[in-house]
């Protein structure tokens, strides 16, 4: 049910892209990938602030790009992301590392200012993102422990889930902002940031009076073309 829905949202998003332009102006396709720099912001369950590591991860997709006025664009993507965090701490003298993995499939719909720089455009883009999570897991590794947990998604646990497995909301929702330059051949860099507005940590009836979120926060590095 919630596949068959987000291929429906998926749907309207790309018709309603096509409507804009048919009103609009022109739209052009583009291709993109890169690397990012993902961390989990948020607080634990007593309320205390996480301090959790960076991790490297990447993205890559496609959007469409719609000119709605002189200057001004509508772009709407499809991206596929990797996301997450890493913890280290001790136990009895033992240094454990947690590192956590999300996979998301994500919809960013982008308001794009480009001006004209020398043989390009330099680029200004914001606006939403709207991801849900399709894969995850957390591993640790310590002393002789090396074990790897697969990731649920849920909103809330039960008592009676395994209170072994990590567990995530699918739902992710945030803003997104970038730079850039593209280039007259259809070239384009650029850099982005992405602040996670939404907590995915379900709610755990384990639990009494948890104060925990979590939140996505990424920093990345896109190349990509434009044709």
């Amino acid at each position: 049910m919630k596949s068959k829905l987000l291929f429906f949202i998926v749907l309207l998003l790309f018709s309603g892209s096509m409507v804009i332009a048919q009103n609009a102006g022109k739209m052009s396709f583009g291709v993109l990938g890169g690397v990012n720099l993902q961390n989990l912001n948020g607080k634990d369950s007593n309320g205390n602030k996480l301090e959790n590591d960076m991790i490297l991860g990447y993205h890559a997709g496609i959007n469409a790009q719609i000119r709605i006025a002189p200057e001004f664009y509508f772009q709407p993507g499809l991206m596929f992301a990797t996301k997450g965090a890493k913890k280290t701490y001790d136990v009895l003298g033992t240094a454990f590392t947690s590192t956590t993995s999300i996979s998301y499939i994500e919809l960013p719909l982008n308001l794009v200012y480009k001006a004209a720089l020398g043989n390009g455009y330099f680029m200004l883009g914001f606006g939403p993102y709207v991801g849900y999570g399709i894969l995850g897991k957390v591993v640790t590794k310590g002393g002789s422990i090396d074990l790897t947990s697969d990731a649920k998604f849920q909103n809330v646990v039960e008592v009676g889930d395994d209170p072994t497995i990590p567990y995530f909301k699918a739902l992710d929702f945030g803003g997104n902002i970038f730079a850039g330059y593209e280039m007259s051949s259809g070239l384009f860099i650029q850099l982005d940031t992405q602040l996670g507005f939404y907590n995915i940590n379900p709610e755990n009836k384990y639990i009494t009076d948890d104060q925990s979120s979590l939140k996505n926060t990424g920093f990345g590095l896109s190349i990509g073309y434009r044709f």
